[in-house]
């Protein structure tokens, strides 16, 4: 099972230190492909794991890292090992737990130095939006979080070049498939979609950062002041039943909804035409958009522009 295998690639890490992807395949008597996908599981997770580059490089666990697993109930262990969105599975309660002994296990130094690793990793199911995208970065991103250093990034913001700055990491938010850094620039609230990082590096420099974080409720204010930034369309969309969910998880907020024969006509509250036209094209002939009128016809015309550069 994936979950016996993680485990094993936990220990394997925590007895013999940083071990190269090909080494761990090998100890596993699995592919180097799988053992990537295990480490991003981990990753995910909440273990702190991180990849050391150059010849001699390799995967470690975090310095002082020396947890034992036990001490896990059958319920953590699930919610820890899985690799996937614990909340979204309602396992939440669960991984919370498990991570607060994680952090129990490590030394008093390592402990204070990571504050709360639980509370430095939060997984919401909602997002601003839903399509998810690569995270090369997320493993540096990761430590830096856990021990408390500053980073420099090289991000490419939407519609921007890319520029270099120091930033303070307070903690990384999972949300509708995506991973996101809240942390501060120069003293200012800022959050980073990782995918939009072009390149980390971690400052020998602690992290100016209090001691103790809300993510979620960091999470939430951030998000309202989002949204409060784009006009909010009510749309009617008529979807699938079988797809009823992914439309409400991608969906600010659900007003109200009705069974029509093998669908499910719903109102809901997009962030523009854009969303609503992204929506459109990634459900296919599983919805339609039914109004207002003038939305609609601003879908269609999308459509007709991109069939035409695409004929």
């Amino acid at each position: 099972m994936r979950a016996d295998r993680l485990l094993s690639l936990v220990l394997l890490l925590r007895n013999r230190g940083r071990m190269s992807a090909s080494t761990l395949a090998k100890e596993l008597e699995v592919s180097e492909r799988t053992v990537l996908r295990d480490i991003d599981a981990l990753s995910t997770s909440g273990f702190p794991v991180y990849a050391e580059r150059g010849r001699n490089g390799g995967f470690a666990l975090m310095p002082g890292f020396t947890t034992d697993l036990t001490g896990l109930s059958i319920a953590e262990a699930k919610a820890l090992l899985t690799g996937e969105a614990s909340e979204s599975l309602g396992m939440a309660a669960d991984f919370a737990s498990a991570m607060r002994k994680v952090a129990a296990s490590m030394p008093d130094e390592q402990r204070r130095a990571a504050t709360t690793v639980a509370d430095r990793v939060l997984v919401r199911p909602e997002g601003w939006y839903a399509d998810p995208a690569p995270d090369e970065h997320l493993a540096a991103v990761q430590q830096a979080v856990f021990v408390g250093l500053r980073l420099r990034i090289s991000y490419a913001g939407r519609g921007r070049d890319v520029t270099e700055r120091t930033i303070d990491p307070i903690g990384l938010v999972y949300a509708a498939g995506r991973w996101y850094l809240m942390a501060t620039h120069r003293g200012k609230d800022r959050t980073y979609r990782l995918s939009r990082i072009r390149a980390v590096v971690q400052l020998d420099e602690p992290a100016h950062r209090s001691s103790v974080v809300d993510l979620a409720a960091l999470w939430a204010g951030r998000r309202e002041r989002f949204r409060s930034t784009i006009e909010l369309v009510p749309v009617v969309i008529s979807v699938s039943l079988g797809r009823r969910d992914e439309l409400a998880a991608a969906a600010i907020r659900v007003i109200d909804e009705k069974t029509v024969d093998s669908h499910i006509v719903m109102t809901v509250v997009l962030g523009d035409v854009g969303h609503v036209a992204w929506l459109a094209f990634m459900f296919g002939d599983d919805v339609e958009v039914l109004g207002p009128e003038e939305v609609r016809r601003a879908v269609a015309d999308r459509a007709r522009v991109l069939a035409a550069r695409h004929s």
